[in-house]
């Protein structure tokens, strides 16, 4: 219940727009009571973060059921990843108000929210160069337009009053955009275009 509320106020106000008697009263409890179960507003901040992020292991699932083929690998994290951020669209108006706070805890919720896809993506773009079959691609280059693609669909599916892609669902959505990116690195099937 501490947990849900804060995100609420953190995912409206931003990390330093909201203090620990905003929280209590949200919630009802003393201070005290809070500060038995987090020590600091920061370590509350964390538990959020933690209590909604994928979790490392959920990608780990994917990339063992797909094997060897990065394609899937990447949707199916993608997929995972915009399915849960979907449900709690908290989560991602507190990723957005992380980026204008700047506090070490606002900045490592940003940082660790796209981690799992920069170190992949990273590994695909080494690979493939490896293999000599992508052209020459600046991975930090690459991790940035995939989260730019990413965050501008959910924004688009789950914050914008008006849709402009209602005719298409996230899932069709991320698909055509894994595609893209896919693509642009010279890697993909055209598996899900529409």
């Amino acid at each position: 219940m501490i947990i849900e509320a804060a995100m609420q106020l953190f995912s409206e106000k931003g990390f330093h727009g909201v203090s620990i008697d905003d929280i209590v009263q949200e919630v009802g409890v003393s201070p005290a009571l809070l500060y038995q179960h987090f020590k600091s507003k920061e370590e509350l901040y964390e538990a959020v973060q933690h209590r909604f992020a994928c979790r490392r292991e959920e990608y780990l699932d994917v990339v063992h059921q797909a094997g060897d083929d990065l394609e899937e690998v990447l949707r199916n994290m993608t997929h995972i990843f915009v399915r849960k951020m979907s449900r709690h669209p908290s989560i991602l108006k507190m990723e957005l108000h992380s980026l204008l706070d700047g506090s070490d805890a606002s900045q490592e919720f940003f940082e660790n929210r796209w981690k799992n896809f920069v170190d992949f993506i990273d590994y695909v773009i080494e690979e493939k160069t490896n293999e000599e079959e992508a052209v020459s691609i600046n991975s930090q280059i690459a991790g940035l337009m995939f989260q730019g693609m990413i965050r501008e669909a959910l924004i688009t599916k789950c914050l914008q009053k008006d849709d402009r892609f209602a005719d298409k669902t996230i899932d069709q959505l991320v698909d055509e955009l894994v595609t893209m990116f896919l693509a642009v690195l010279n890697m993909g099937s055209n598996q899900g275009q529409s």
